[in-house]
């Protein structure tokens, strides 16, 4: 059923018209029979001419002209206002879109109603990666939204040097060119006939004629073709069969696509084209700005020089698992402060000193444990939260870190004398042990190894004897 069409109620069959509607209606068909009636009637009785009847029957053919054209002009302004609102709500959703799974539930239902497709499939580029998320989603009701990975060497343009022919087989089958063990019609028999491709074919003379919000016809023409890349490899992977593409950009880049299928062979009317081309320009400008923002948040959770989590995130992350602590979880904590910096820094400069810093930072990152978060926490100090490490784990982290950091070799930035931390251990004693007091006996741990000589490890209970 057309979304475009005005419904009446149940068991009206007016299509929606109102009774003032079918009163004018009605009025306009009385006049009309009046008119042609009294031309007849005149000629038959002699009372009238030729010329009389034709020119009742030109008024009555004009009437009928602008009756028409105003019943298709109306059907038009219905469609278009209705593919307005349609995309009134799809922006409103993606206003509200803060992260990259937002703006595919802002847009894939509205855009799936208003073109009447069967699925919706949003295409994203992964930042920083080169992989394609895929969100596959279908319109029945109750059905679940499909996930995949797409490397994007899939979709990368298929080089005729690497196409060969294949000869005919049997008659009625299509010839195809074989690309890496993948089939790419290239003609098709005239005695059949595929509705879909017929349809596909005719959507894309229509998209042809359409204009694109791009820099030049160029860069639309290369993004359009990407976008049908990206559509031929879901066909493949889910069975679809009459598609419809428009590619989603970051600047001149193309960052996916929105796809629609259809299980028909029918052609995408003008309507959906347009719709589906506003739709994927702004969920680009949409994904633009999520990732902007993703990518700023990160940078503010970010130490810039040694490029680890910096304390706010340190302090965010403590909060969230402090609040999802179950009783068997332990947490351990591991402080290292670099030995004797400030005179490494009189002595070489603060550049230096920065070399240094990152070279400890990845002394760390290469010590720890994949579920370990080392973090900078400010100066020459850093720390590492350890999640539920076994007996003996938080101290022999901690002595890989000294050792690793004892072996560096900073002859490069001109670095001659050996650097060295000094590392305070504390693991806590219960689940419900507040992460900064696990931190607290870490440090006075630390601080225990300075005293004590340095370029060592302590563990926070030998301190607390100590004391």
């Amino acid at each position: 059923m057309s979304l475009f069409r005005n419904q009446g109620p149940p068991g009206d069959d007016s299509g929606g018209r109102s009774p003032r509607v079918l009163l004018t209606w009605a009025l306009l068909g009385i006049s009309v029979a009046l008119l042609i009636g009294n031309g007849l009637v005149e000629f038959f009785l002699a009372r009238g001419d030729a010329t009389n009847l034709a020119l009742s029957v030109a008024v009555t053919g004009l009437v009928a002209s602008a009756v028409m054209n105003a019943r298709v002009s109306g059907v038009e302004y219905e469609r278009r206002n209705s593919e307005s609102e349609s995309f009134g709500r799809i922006l409103r959703a993606l206003s509200r879109s803060v992260s990259p799974d937002a703006v595919v539930e802002a847009i894939v239902h509205e855009l799936g109603a208003a073109t009447n497709a069967d699925h919706v499939a949003v295409v994203r580029l992964r930042p920083g990666s080169k992989v394609l998320d895929v969100a596959f989603v279908s319109m029945l009701p109750g059905t679940p939204t499909s996930n995949m990975v797409m490397p994007i060497r899939q979709v990368e343009p298929i080089e005729n040097r690497h196409l060969r022919e294949m000869p005919r087989q049997t008659p009625g089958n299509s010839p195809v060119r074989i690309h890496d063990g993948e089939p790419d019609v290239v003609w098709q028999d005239d005695r059949t006939f595929d509705p879909a491709a017929a349809a596909n074919q005719a959507t894309a003379s229509i998209r042809s004629r359409m204009p694109m919000r791009s820099q030049n016809s160029a860069g639309s023409a290369a993004a359009r073709d990407v976008a049908d890349r990206i559509a031929y490899r879901l066909r493949d992977a889910y069975g679809l069969r009459n598609t419809l593409a428009a590619p989603l950009q970051s600047g001149r880049s193309v960052a996916g696509a929105i796809v629609l299928s259809r299980r028909t062979g029918d052609v995408w009317p003008e309507a959906a084209v347009r719709l589906l081309n506003s739709a994927a320009a702004e969920a680009s400008a949409a994904l633009a700005r999520v990732y902007s923002h993703q990518a700023a948040e990160s940078e503010a959770r970010t130490d810039q020089l040694t490029q680890l989590p910096n304390r706010r995130y340190f302090d965010e992350y403590c909060r969230l698992i402090a609040s999802r602590r179950r009783s068997t979880d332990r947490v351990a904590v591991v402080t290292i402060d670099v030995d004797h910096f400030k005179l490494l820094n009189d002595r070489y400069g603060h550049q230096v000193g920065d070399v240094v810093l990152k070279s400890i930072a990845n002394a760390i990152q290469y010590s720890v444990r994949d579920e370990d978060v080392p973090v900078r926490f400010g100066g020459e100090e850093f720390l590492v939260l350890l999640r539920n490490p076994s007996q003996g784990i938080a101290m022999e982290i901690g002595e890989r870190i000294r050792q690793n950091v004892h072996d560096m070799d900073l002859l490069d930035a001109g670095v001659t004398e050996r650097v060295t931390v000094s590392v305070g251990v504390a693991s806590g004693q219960f689940s419900d042990e507040a992460i900064d007091d696990i931190v607290e006996r870490a440090d006075r741990a630390l601080y225990a190894a300075k005293r004590t000589g340095r370029d060592r490890v302590v563990e926070a209970w030998q301190s607390d004897v100590a004391q």
